[in-house]
């Protein structure tokens, strides 16, 4: 059967769709020897050869299984799939006996907390796209104290760069030292060192950072370093159909009528 190629590449767990929509756009993917560039186009698994930067990818599709796996990943680590600086990555944390995985998202190199790996591109598209918003909660220990109104900003939104400002933030105090503070941030986007540079542009460095949640999924037993597989209830959570308000405030599914 006929799929998009975009669709195949990211089913062969190479990467997400939407960078296998980059290698389509680039001439990196093939078919029957044919470079395509038209993201468009379909291809059938059964009948085509299909190559991505020059390798065939048929067999990774008939053989291909799911797995997804939960990562404690500790500070120092990379999270990347290579690195020409060869700095630790969170890839080498997991067993080679699972095959080819790949990061879903990011956590910065000095950063730690839970984060997923996956073979299922579908799967990685569907959690980092800022359509779905699911939300991120990470527990900060920043520097010193900010003050209420300090804090009231981050909530509303602020500028981290020229022209980049955060969407609203849950933030709740933890706890306060003389010299430093912890507070739980809940992000509902993405954005690079996004919980870093909040705290920056109100004069209060975050000195430890680390992501305890994903969506409703949290593991308090998991230690730094050690990793897991998802249950299968725990990815069916990810996949079920976001429900959105509707003008009475019940909640149902969207319906499109023509």
């Amino acid at each position: 059967m006929q799929q998009r190629l975009q669709k195949l590449i990211a089913a062969a767990g190479i990467t997400s769709r939407r960078h296998a929509e980059e290698l389509i756009r680039t001439g990196q993917v093939t078919v029957n020897g044919r470079v395509i560039t038209e993201l468009g186009t379909k291809a059938d698994p059964e009948r085509d050869h299909i190559k991505v930067k020059g390798r065939l990818i048929n067999l990774q599709l008939s053989q291909h299984v799911d797995i997804y796996v939960l990562l404690n990943k500790p500070k120092g680590y990379l999270t990347s799939m290579s690195d020409p600086e060869g700095r630790p990555l969170v890839v080498d944390l997991i067993p080679a006996s699972l095959g080819r995985l790949h990061p879903v998202g990011r956590l910065d190199f000095n950063t730690e907390g839970l984060l997923l790996l996956t073979n299922d591109g579908e799967f990685t598209n569907l959690v980092t796209s800022a359509r779905n918003q699911i939300p991120k909660v990470y527990k900060a220990k920043v520097q010193g104290t900010p003050s209420d109104r300090a804090i009231d900003r981050l909530r509303r939104g602020v500028l981290i760069g020229e022209h980049e400002r955060t969407a609203p933030a849950e933030i709740r105090k933890l706890r306060e030292s003389e010299s430093n503070s912890w507070f739980e941030v809940v992000l509902h986007e993405g954005r690079n060192q996004q919980v870093r540079r909040m705290f920056d542009a109100i004069g209060h460095s975050v000195v430890r950072l680390s992501r305890t949640r994903i969506g409703n999924l949290e593991d308090k037993h998991l230690r730094v370093g050690e990793w897991r597989k998802l249950t299968a209830t725990e990815v069916k959570q990810f996949k079920k159909p976001k429900k959105v308000k509707s003008e009475t405030g019940r909640r149902r599914m969207r319906v499109v009528r023509r």
